[in-house]
């Protein structure tokens, strides 16, 4: 990390603390929609953020037109959603991993940009855009090849005016009249994005997977959450149980504030960066 980082005392304190909490240890990493936010995905927690009423999936589920609303909205905005890079606080982040500091990511995030930055051992706690199932017969599509389905029987799909991206690589486009709605090719069940919606729990299998990262860890590093959602503070609540150090990165409060050990409110990407070299000449 070449990058020159400037910070108020305050912040270069709390990251003091940091590296003084963290040295040494084997660190399990959590991150939210903070981390993604300089690769253009917006954070829909975040101060100033607009209020966003999602679709739960007993409303995916339920209704014909609402899955052709979802399908437009989705589309439009995944294939902007897809064409973000990684930014700066995911290289960090692989560079954690790479020199023995993180012993994994665990993320919120439905993006894939951990796995495309590098980083080895990531945990999807809320699935990922890259993949679509079938609901009735567990077949697996990949949603590159699924653009070019909705592309081909809905062509005004393919060229779209300018659209706004929403944070989970959706928009919500003036009208989904007339979309021929996607279906399974292999029973003509209905198609799911492989993500967890409002409404669904999260696999029980998955989150035991990243109880298991946090357990065999000495510290937990949280990014860019706000920790709304039950399962970050519920990892949260492991580590403290074993006294584990928990330093939180993010702007603006979260949930865990009080428990954490050192609270950094600054941006994910700069203060990631620079824990990299403190961290690693610890090893």
């Amino acid at each position: 990390m070449t990058t020159t980082l400037h910070f108020d005392s305050a912040t270069s304190a709390a990251i003091g603390r940091a590296v003084d909490a963290l040295a040494g240890r084997q660190v399990a990493v959590l991150t939210g929609a903070g981390v993604s936010t300089d690769s253009g995905i917006p954070d829909y927690r975040g101060k100033g953020a607009p209020v966003r009423t999602p679709m739960t999936v007993q409303q995916f589920l339920g209704s014909e037109d609402a899955r052709r609303r979802y399908w437009t909205g989705s589309h439009l905005g995944w294939r902007t959603f897809a064409a973000t890079e990684p930014n700066g606080g995911h290289e960090a982040l692989v560079a954690l991993e790479t020199q023995g500091v993180a012993t994994g990511v665990i993320t919120q995030n439905v993006d894939g940009l951990h796995l495309r930055a590098g980083n080895r051992r990531v945990i999807e706690l809320h699935g990922t855009m890259r993949r679509v199932q079938c609901i009735r017969c567990g077949q697996i599509f990949d949603r590159r090849d699924l653009a070019v389905r909705l592309e081909h029987d809905n062509p005004w799909l393919a060229s779209p005016d300018a659209v706004a991206l929403g944070p989970d690589g959706d928009v919500l486009p003036e009208s989904s009249a007339g979309l021929v709605v996607p279906a399974c090719t292999v029973c003509a069940g209905i198609l799911k994005p492989d993500v967890v919606f409002f409404g669904e729990f999260i696999p029980s299998e998955k989150f035991h997977e990243a109880e298991q990262l946090v357990r065999a860890s000495d510290a937990l590093l949280v990014a860019g959450s706000s920790l709304v959602v039950n399962s970050g503070i519920r990892l949260v609540e492991r580590a403290r149980r074993r006294k584990l150090p928990v330093v939180i990165v993010n702007r603006g409060d979260t949930r865990a504030d009080r428990k954490a050990t050192v609270k950094i409110d600054a941006g994910t990407t700069e203060v990631l960066q620079a824990l990299v070299g403190p961290l690693t000449a610890l090893r």
